[in-house]
């Protein structure tokens, strides 16, 4: 599923995130993709967040000057729609032909997204029965509004690229970070600056999606008023020290769980969502990245709070490379989720 969905062989993925662009080309067959090369590059807040068009600009600018260090020579490329900027949910629609469907969607998404359904592009997915009626089917439904993609596509076009796909950034944290071959409910949990991105998974597919506007910005922010102490000092003891009670007397854990305690009151009501819905389903475990993987101890604080296993997502899980670069790659892994799902994409 992409909105704007093309064929190519040949292709990228392209995360452009609040604080930085990453990207990754992949080489092979659909089943055994393996790396062929990667790039990072840092950038203004100020500049990835604005609508402006000189902003728009230097981003482009970004873009084109990190395509030219990797080495990559393919104009195709897949892009990530920030979770802020999408909406993604799963309805329960009446059973009809693939044609029926699509018409049925069309007439009801005016009630379902929400933006005006001539200034939003619309995709969707059939995902199978519905759990709760036996007469209709379940699908994934994602809008964004045309404004954000046209211009995101004109700033790309104009540095000479050819966008074969734009995907909300949750569908391609599920196809880096869970096993294809589990059918088991788990849940992807991935944080980054400004918000922390929710994906419940069930046979290989999103059934819930949700985006919490509370990231690792806001546990820093609140490092800072708690303990009275600069950005740079509290960034610094929160990436150190976390959830650890038994550092610095728990002045840390104090400083930030009111924070983490906010974040997690969602994730509960998220779980409890999903458990509702897909009755007798239990979550089997949580696969956390970005910021989530790299607070100390908050994957522990995640499993014992709501009793599931904990693992750290490893982005490079589904793609092989030369063994004397595992260090390397895990080292970044909790940054470039989005950027190899989108390369997995096919």
């Amino acid at each position: 599923m992409g909105l704007l969905s093309g064929n190519s062989n040949d292709f990228f993925g392209l995360d452009i995130g609040t604080t930085g662009v990453r990207i990754v080309k992949l080489s092979g067959s659909e089943h055994a993709k393996s790396l062929q090369s990667y790039a990072y590059m840092p950038i203004d807040p100020k500049v990835s967040l604005s609508d402006s068009k000189s902003d728009q600009q230097q981003l482009g600018q970004y873009v084109k000057s990190i395509i030219d260090k990797s080495g990559i020579r393919t104009k195709d490329v897949a892009v990530g729609l920030p979770s802020q900027r999408v909406f993604t949910t799963v309805v329960d629609i009446d059973r009809l032909n693939k044609e029926e469907l699509a018409k049925s969607i069309k007439y009801q998404a005016d009630s379902l997204i929400p933006t005006p359904i001539d200034e939003s592009k619309i995709d969707w997915e059939l995902l199978g029965d519905s759990p709760v009626n036996k007469n209709k089917v379940e699908i994934l439904l994602s809008s964004v509004p045309n404004e954000y993609v046209e211009s995101r596509l004109d700033m790309l076009e104009s540095i000479g690229l050819n966008v074969i796909a734009f995907e909300p950034d949750g569908l391609a944290l599920v196809r880096a970070l869970v096993d294809p071959g589990s059918n088991l409910p788990q849940m992807v949990m991935d944080m980054g600056n400004r918000s922390t991105d929710l994906v419940v998974v069930l046979n290989g597919a999103p059934r819930l999606t949700r985006s919490i506007p509370t990231g690792y910005d806001a546990i820093i922010k609140a490092a800072v008023q708690n303990l009275n102490i600069d950005e740079a000092q509290a960034r610094q003891f929160v990436t150190k020290f976390g959830l650890n009670q038994q550092k610095l007397e728990g002045q840390i854990y104090q400083a930030i769980s009111g924070t983490i305690d906010v974040l997690m009151t969602e994730v509960e009501k998220s779980i409890k969502f999903f458990m509702t819905r897909y009755q007798g389903l239990k979550l089997d475990k949580v696969i956390v990245s970005g910021g989530a993987s790299v607070l100390p101890e908050f994957p522990v604080y995640i499993a014992n709070r709501i009793g599931v296993n904990v693992e750290i997502g490893n982005a490079w899980r589904n793609v092989s490379y030369d063994s004397s670069r595992q260090n390397e790659l895990l080292s970044i892994s909790n940054q470039f989720s989005v950027a190899v799902g989108l390369a997995i994409r096919h």
